[in-house]
């Protein structure tokens, strides 16, 4: 009867005895995040996001001069633990222990702050001078074939005839062909988002992140990453990288274990964005709606993140930060920027900069409207109530008014008058010049299938491209004439022809390429590089001048330099009278730098055959 006690007494105490084991044991650490830091920062603080076991409730201390504990926050899951600390300008760079204790048990963690000095080089950010190639990294070359299938992952299909399936290519394939690409007259490198992408389904694309720290180890990891930025560095070209801060996949690792509920937008059913981004600014919009744009879900399997929080905020832009200092990335384009929470994009934008006054970022802002782009953008003139701090938008306006030119007959508002009148609205920005141009992307039907498939429109819409205000961005493929629908966006993201060693032709290669592709390629690759070396073509004061008779013209003007630019995308020979047009006074002679002919001026009566653009030195 005694042991009968005994044991009912125990078994009473046990559940005291597993809590209070459970407190006093060691945490474990499984990551800290960010993974390294450095001294000399404007910004004199630091989260750790440390991950692990038994974290709640841990005493930190760390014994480093300049270092200090600021903060120590426990959330509601016991895997973790944020840790704030505090970096005075003096520290010296070097390894410190971040100790954590529980009781009598400790587990330590050796952690690292380097040097700012010591990052690659001070980033440059992008300006008008700059011409941007964007490729999607599966789709452009295959350099690497252990690579292609990695059995831990969820998806390990390879499928080159399925266009949402994996293809194969990476980073070492982008690094095989840099040459081509920098032959192209190419100066900024923007690639499809390269982070790790491992999901079950269109894992290809990289906007569905799993882990925002690792480089995708089926494009070849963070090593590859910086061995093709040290590539890009040694040709002068700049690394853009494409950055989300909406949305992860429901694949993330730590969507699968959340510090708490709160870092993600839920609701009590699945609710999807309405992709309305003009209930941030209409002034008549309903509340409600407005948070179904910003909090609804972009797709079933993109959780849309909650940026109001605090722990998840300082995560995602020390992300960022950690990115351009190890990396030395010049300029980041913002995937979905329109979703996330805005005054987190401006604090972000704030911080990037105090850290990199150089750095340039670009949101995609997929939106119809001048006055909706516009507010987006940093110093802007639509009587925004906060200041973005976003450099440029990519500029859809322009491109609407580009398709619009050379599909649709002249008139008051129509054809070549849309470009006119899409200039005439920069009077919105701040600094126009800042924004991305470009004629298609990954998400848009290639421009030569828009402007069916006639290489004289393709080739006035590049002209126009290289030679009008803002940044010119090319997407892989139109320098060779990739032509088809985006239905769906598959069909976009086909492969280079040659990026493959069983390709049937080698389009990287002027033997690969036909006649048409030819044509192409050389205006695309002559147009470039004469831009690269005439400043005054993107640094020259841009005037434009209303359409006469379906003609379009505009001249750059820099201190003694002058580019006239005549376009004409009838099917009609027109001629254009400068004669009352005061930028064009004292011209007598210019050269035809497309066509390589001397054009007479003194008449200021310039004949312009029938699609065509002339980009005219002016002598």
């Amino acid at each position: 009867m005694k042991s009968q006690v005994v044991n009912n007494s125990l078994i009473l105490l046990l559940p005291s005895l597993l809590t209070s084991l459970t407190l006093w044991s060691a945490p474990s650490i499984e990551k800290v995040e960010p993974p390294n830091w450095w001294t000399g920062m404007e910004y004199d603080r630091l989260e750790l996001m440390i991950y692990g076991e038994g974290l709640s409730g841990s005493e930190v201390t760390i014994d480093y001069e300049g270092v200090s504990v600021l903060n120590v926050t426990s959330v509601t899951n016991d895997h973790y633990l944020f840790v704030e600390l505090g970096i005075s300008p003096k520290t010296k760079p070097g390894t410190f222990n971040l100790t954590l204790r529980k009781g009598r048990n400790k587990t330590e963690y050796k952690y690292q702050l380097k040097s700012k000095d010591d990052m690659p080089y001070a980033m440059k950010g992008l300006d008008q001078g700059d011409f941007i190639y964007l490729l999607y990294p599966d789709r452009f070359a295959n350099g690497d074939y252990s690579n292609d299938i990695l059995d831990d992952s969820y998806d390990t299909e390879l499928n080159r005839e399925h266009i949402f399936r994996r293809h194969g290519g990476d980073l070492q394939g982008v690094i095989d062909h840099l040459d081509y690409i920098y032959q192209l007259g190419v100066t900024a490198l923007w690639l499809n988002p390269v982070w790790t992408n491992d999901r079950p389904e269109t894992s290809y694309h990289g906007y569905a992140p799993t882990d925002i720290y690792e480089v995708d180890p089926r494009l070849g990891g963070n090593q590859s990453y910086m061995e093709l930025a040290d590539s890009c560095r040694k040709r002068g070209i700049k690394m853009i990288k494409d950055v989300v801060y909406n949305h992860w996949s429901d694949k993330h690792w730590i969507y699968q274990d959340l510090p708490d509920s709160s870092w993600i937008n839920f609701w009590p059913e699945y609710t999807n964005t309405t992709y309305r981004a003009p209930t941030l600014l209409d002034p008549y919009a309903d509340p409600a709606e407005t948070k179904v744009f910003s909090d609804g879900w972009f797709t079933t399997y993109m959780p849309d993140l909650n940026q109001r929080n605090p722990h998840l905020s300082n995560y995602l832009i020390q992300n960022s930060v950690w990115w351009i200092g190890t990396y030395g990335i010049d300029a980041f384009r913002i995937d979905t920027y329109a979703y996330p929470d805005q005054l987190f994009m401006a604090e972000l934008a704030e911080r990037i900069e105090s850290e990199f006054p150089d750095f340039m970022m670009f949101g995609e802002t997929w939106v119809h409207g001048h006055g909706v782009q516009a507010w987006f953008t940093e110093d802007n003139h639509t009587q925004r109530k906060f200041d973005s701090g976003l450099d440029g938008v990519t500029d859809f306006q322009l491109y609407y008014a580009i398709n619009d030119c050379f599909n649709e007959g002249f008139g008051w508002t129509q054809g070549a008058s849309k470009l006119y009148y899409a200039l005439a609205h920069d009077v919105l920005y701040d600094d126009p010049k800042e924004q991305v141009t470009f004629l298609d992307n990954h998400d848009l039907s290639r421009v030569f299938a828009v402007m069916g498939e006639d290489p004289a429109k393709l080739k006035m819409a590049i002209g126009f491209m290289m030679t009008t205000r803002g940044i010119p961005s090319l997407y892989y493929g139109t320098e060779i004439a990739l032509s088809n629908f985006a239905d769906p966006d598959g069909k976009v993201r086909q492969d280079f022809p040659g990026g493959w060693k069983e390709d049937e032709s080698n389009k990287f290669e002027a033997s690969g390429r036909n006649e048409l592709e030819t044509e192409v390629f050389e205006f695309t690759k002559k147009l470039a590089n004469y831009r690269k070396n005439h400043p005054g073509i993107f640094t020259g004061r841009l005037t434009q001048f209303v359409p006469q008779d379906g003609v379009y013209a505009y001249v750059r003007h820099h201190e003694e330099q002058k580019f006239l630019v005549v376009l004409n995308p009838t099917e009609e020979e027109r001629s254009i009278d400068l004669s009352k047009m005061s930028t064009t006074q004292g011209m007598t002679q210019g050269f035809d730098i497309i066509n390589e002919q001397v054009v007479d001026l003194e008449t200021l009566v310039i004949s312009a055959p029938a699609k065509t653009i002339q980009m005219i030195e002016v002598r």
